[in-house]
């Protein structure tokens, strides 16, 4: 059968020119083609939407201008060949704009002559249809994912009732398709979910149309799996209708290895015990809970003593078992929320919620040292433990661990197989002494330090035989400082030498400014105790001597603390006697402050013996003092040695000295201490003075710096 319309349908009633109007009206893409197959017209909707013009196009086949590089070649062949044998046919085409733009057309083309009253040709009529094929290829896409993607897709109508799934859900959960079909995805459920999980799920897809998490499902086969879960509602335009499209994939796999990887990351591969990052975690968590329901936490550090000695005797193998063995021992002592840790070698942390467990250290140690048996062998083990309290000791999860760590050598300190419980306050303190120690070291390189001198006067003819050279610290913060600030910082700390030499260099250095000033002036210079005992102080001394050859060594007399005690007293007594033979004097200060007053006074070469001026202060009102300052002087008269009474403030001070027979004085009554600057002017003062009184009492009100004597 033709599919040419029949030609002679035409109503005698209708002008020809209305009908001719069709052809321009219609949205139809109309093309008259010659017998060759060439364009002869076009309507005004092909030049709209092809971007092409009659007069532009006339004579040219319409393949030269429609076709394009997606074109389909056998489409193309198909309609040459039926143009060639005159025939009706239809074909959907791919054609282009003329700017280049596809589209698609369902062509219609009819040949037409003779028997129409017509030169040949063909009437070609085209319908735009890309929005068909657009919908058609997203349609044939869709269905590709849908059948090829590797995630499940579950399709359920508006009750829940499945109506469609891939693949990959037959892959993943057993089920065929046929299995499903208009059951409910309940099937699948795990049961390991309550009814408020689902309840939650189902409100999230009634407000946002989407819900997506993680859920724990069952295959066909009994087995569990974990799957990543995405659930759509699809709304179409039919009213009340829509769909839920779930896509979920297989992340038990994922899981698995997820849960190795935390177990290689928090946990310890020998004991299985938390490792140091899962513990600082569990700390924190600990720390709250002790603050909300206001109770006392117990970190511990315990170590086992001499463990090494197990490896290197019994062999790494042996000593891994015993550090299994003592790892579960310590689980088993430990009460339910407490947390067992091992974060080295044979270094373990517990973490003890309780307001009271001392007995659950001593149940903790005694729990060690009980023997082990392993291969054969047994072995016997002790632990050293440290402990600090919090909120006691309030601080971060690695500070506690930290000052754990602190307390635990302590215990190993007073004799292992002890616990030892960390002290906040000392700790501060050393925190304390440790940022002064660093204020002090940059003090010494921004030469903030100051020599001040206090004068030392004879009794007999109350002239000045010397000053002693006494350290302050310009602080850029606090302004002036006296000893009593830092020095305590610095004893026995790495400091306490090159502040020492600093204090050596800048005396001499003085003495030898004011020998440029025609004054030869005398230095008592304090040196501590460590510093004196340094094995290079003797031969720094000589060097730096040598390099002020003007100073005389006898003008020089080294100050050593009667109450520092001496390790080596026999050392001590070699380096003072070296000093001695380079010239320099020797004095015992703070005189009766130690317990080793007569052993030293004995033992050591002295020159001079000062008296401590806490004795001198009080000796007018207190007869156990004066006693004391008479018993030195007798013994420095006994021994040989001249005698300086420190602190001396008033007359009545100096005449009672006077009386008991001291020589030489010092204290705030003559001059309180002074810059260097100020200390030639106030010596000229002073012996004006002098030359002009001869007697003590004639002294009195004289001193501007101290109020006289």
């Amino acid at each position: 059968m033709s599919n040419a319309p029949d030609s002679n349908n035409t109503s005698p009633d209708i002008d020809p020119k209305r009908l001719a109007l069709v052809a321009s009206a219609t949205r139809n893409l109309v093309l008259i083609l010659d017998a060759g197959g060439r364009i002869e017209w076009v309507n005004a909707a092909f030049e709209r939407h092809t971007g092409f013009h009659l007069d532009t196009i006339v004579g040219k086949n319409p393949g030269e201008l429609l076709y394009g590089p997606d074109t389909d070649t056998e489409t193309v062949r198909r309609i040459r060949q039926h143009l060639f044998r005159g025939e009706v046919f239809e074909e959907d085409v791919l054609n282009y704009s003329a700017d280049g733009t596809p589209y698609w057309v369902h062509t219609y083309c009819m040949p037409v002559g003779e028997s129409e009253g017509v030169e040949p040709g063909f009437v070609v009529i085209q319908t735009n249809i890309s929005d068909r094929k657009n919908s058609e290829r997203g349609l044939r896409i869709a269905a590709s994912v849908f059948d090829r993607s590797h995630e499940a897709i579950v399709i359920t109508d508006h009750f829940n009732r499945i109506i469609d799934v891939n693949p990959a859900f037959s892959r993943i959960t057993g089920y065929s398709r046929p299995e499903v079909l208009g059951l409910n995805p309940s099937i699948l459920s795990s049961g390991r979910h309550s009814r408020e999980y689902y309840q939650s799920m189902w409100t999230s897809i009634e407000k946002t149309d989407h819900w997506r998490g993680e859920i724990w499902n069952r295959r066909k086969s009994g087995e569990e799996y974990a799957e990543l879960l995405s659930i759509s509602r699809v709304h179409l335009e039919e009213p009340g209708r829509f769909y839920h499209v779930a896509a979920f994939s297989d992340i038990t796999a994922l899981k698995n290895h997820a849960k190795e990887l935390d177990r290689a990351a928090n946990y310890d591969e020998l004991t299985g015990l938390p490792n140091r990052q899962l513990l600082e975690e569990r700390l924190r968590s600990a720390r709250t809970h002790a603050d909300r329901q206001k109770r006392v936490l117990s970190i511990c550090y315990l170590d086992l003593d001499g463990f090494k000695t197990i490896n290197d005797q019994l062999g790494h193998d042996i000593g891994d078992q015993a550090l299994r063995a003592t790892a579960e021992r310590l689980t088993r002592a430990l009460r339910s929320g407490d947390t067992i840790a091992r974060i080295g070698g044979d270094e373990f942390v517990l973490l003890l919620q309780s307001d009271n467990a001392e007995p659950v250290y001593s149940r903790i140690l005694s729990s060690v040292s009980e023997p082990l048996q392993i291969a054969n062998q047994t072995i016997s083990l002790t632990a050293s433990l440290g402990v600090t309290l919090y909120p006691d000791d309030d601080t971060d999860a690695e500070g506690l661990i930290r000052h754990a760590d602190q307390a635990m050598y302590a215990a190993k300190e007073k004799g292992r197989n002890q616990f030892h419980i960390f002290d906040p306050g000392l700790d501060a303190h050393r925190r304390q002494r440790r940022d002064q120690l660093m204020q002090i070291s940059q003090a010494l390189e921004n030469e903030e330090f100051e020599l001040y001198f206090q004068p030392q006067v004879r009794m007999v003819d109350y002239q000045v035989i010397a000053f002693e050279a006494l350290i302050r610290w310009n602080h850029p913060d606090k302004g002036m400082l006296g000893p009593g600030e830092f020095l305590p910082a610095v004893a026995n700390s790495h400091l306490e030498i090159p502040l020492g030499q600093w204090v050596l260099k800048e005396a001499i250095h003085q003495m030898n400014l004011w020998h440029e000033a025609d004054e030869s002036l005398a230095v008592s210079i304090n040196i501590s105790a460590p510093h004196l005992m340094d094995r290079s102080f003797a031969d720094y001394l000589e060097s730096y001597l040598h390099s002020h050859p003007d100073v005389r060594p006898g003008q020089i007399t080294l100050e050593v603390l009667e109450s520092t005690a001496l390790e080596d007293t026999k050392r001590a007594s070699n380096v003072l006697a070296r000093c001695q033979s380079l010239g320099l004097q020797v004095a015992l200060d703070d005189f009766g402050t130690g317990f080793s007053s007569l052993t030293y006074l004995r033992t050591l070469p002295v020159d001079v013996i000062k008296i401590d001026q806490s004795f001198v202060r009080n000796m007018l009102t207190d007869a156990s003092d004066r006693a004391i300052v008479e018993s030195v002087i007798f013994l420095a008269q006994r021994f040989d040695h001249p005698v300086l009474a420190e602190g001396v403030e008033t007359m009545e001070h100096a005449r009672a000295l006077r009386d008991m027979g001291c020589n030489l004085i010092q204290g705030y009554g003559i001059a309180r201490p002074m810059q260097a600057k100020a200390l030639l002017p106030w010596l000229a003062q002073w012996r004006d003075q002098v030359s002009r009184h001869h007697s003590l009492g004639k002294h009195e009100q004289t001193s501007v710096q101290g109020g006289g004597i």
